[in-house]
């Protein structure tokens, strides 16, 4: 671990940013340039004490999910991600479609848009980072593990998943996530995570392996959806994708029509606020 290094990087990094490049409200009486550290601290989850013993060459080695979340914050790109792991001591993650480091220009729109739902998600369907809206429709996904962020898993192993679309809507869903998964395998191969993904799904969903059977391959999100929401009930959307120049990762942006009731829902639930629902709730 190179502290003085580590600690240099950090501090430029944050300097370079102003609030306005991840969402935030510029103060007033802002003294000194870029990000607080208060506001990285807040942006990854850790401690304000934590942060600044970084940036003074004396706090202990982050461990790698906490360099992925200040990959996130300070909005690195691939590489400045990687050399912040090498500084970190650690290993530089491997490169591929499931990587979960999130493309800095999907994030500097996500940042935007504080009126409608969004997220971003990589070729296996895990939702790296999602607002506020897209947290209080889909539920707050950030404390699971393993393939429980998983889109296609948790929809083939988890009956109370599907609750966020109405029951006319299962058969078409499933398809839709199967044919992404197919496409995301086709392009990594067997031995990648697609590959063990589509294993576990064979051994574990008699359904999974009907739909893989019928060899359908696409990506849609472009996609008229109706979700249900427990609080405000269902509301109809248009989803839009925006991919990175890899296709490995796509914002996905939900739009209702104007002045239509969907509309007044998603607003409700920006008053509302993020409320946190049980798996029952859901289904």
């Amino acid at each position: 671990m190179n502290r003085p290094a580590l600690a240099d990087f950090l501090r430029r990094r944050r300097e370079a940013l102003r609030p306005s490049d991840v969402g935030l409200v510029p103060g007033p009486r802002r003294r000194t340039p870029g990000l607080r550290r208060e506001e990285v601290a807040a942006l990854t989850g850790m401690s304000v004490d934590y942060y600044v013993r970084l940036e003074q060459q004396r706090g202990p080695q982050p461990s790698e999910q906490m360099l992925a979340a200040l990959g996130r914050a300070l909005r690195l790109s691939t590489d400045e991600r990687d050399h912040l792991y090498r500084l970190a001591g650690h290993n530089v993650p491997r490169r591929n479609p499931a990587d979960t480091h999130v493309a800095p220009a999907l994030l500097r729109v996500l940042d935007r848009l504080e009126d409608t739902p969004a997220l971003i998600v990589n070729s296996l369907g895990e939702v790296l980072v999602a607002n506020r809206l897209a947290t209080a429709i889909f539920g707050d996904r950030s404390a699971a593990r393993g393939w429980s962020r998983n889109d296609v898993y948790r929809w083939f192993t988890d009956p109370t998943s599907r609750g966020v679309y109405p029951p006319e809507d299962h058969d078409r869903q499933a398809r839709s996530l199967v044919s992404s998964l197919r496409a995301a395998h086709g392009a990594s191969g067997d031995t990648s995570r697609a590959g063990e993904l589509v294993g576990i799904l064979l051994a574990e969903s008699d359904e999974f392996r009907d739909l893989w059977e019928r060899h359908e391959v696409a990506r849609r999100f472009e996609d008229h959806k109706v979700l249900v929401h427990p609080a405000v009930g269902r509301i109809e959307v248009d989803c839009q994708a925006l991919f990175t120049e890899d296709q490995a990762q796509a914002l996905l942006v939900l739009t209702a029509a104007p002045s239509s009731e969907a509309e007044e829902k998603i607003r409700l639930l920006a008053v509302l606020g993020q409320e946190e629902f049980s798996p029952g709730h859901r289904s």
